[in-house]
């Protein structure tokens, strides 16, 4: 673990394959990067909750959702991670 980090280049390290997870303080600040490199495949995840949370990261799209012009990458990663998560809850 290593922090806290410069926000303009962490993002770019992780990418890279120097870490395998950026914690955000702060929703912005994650969303930006996220959407940038991330916009179809991207996961949110709250961290602290009594239940595990995961969703898309790039909102509800609801002009385009209906005309099937979305990829669904999003919405299976965030299956995916929230299978993951729950298996390791005691």
């Amino acid at each position: 673990m290593q922090g806290p980090l410069a926000p303009d280049t962490v993002f770019y390290r992780a990418q890279k394959g120097e870490f395998s997870a950026v914690v955000c303080m702060y929703h912005d600040q994650g969303h930006i990067p996220m959407k940038l490199l991330y916009f179809e495949s991207g996961v949110n995840i709250t961290l602290g909750l009594p239940i595990i949370r995961t969703s898309v990261d790039h909102g509800t799209a609801f002009d385009r959702a209906w005309r099937g012009q979305m990829s669904c990458a999003s919405f299976l990663n965030a299956v995916s991670y929230a299978e993951l998560l729950s298996r390791s809850v005691s």
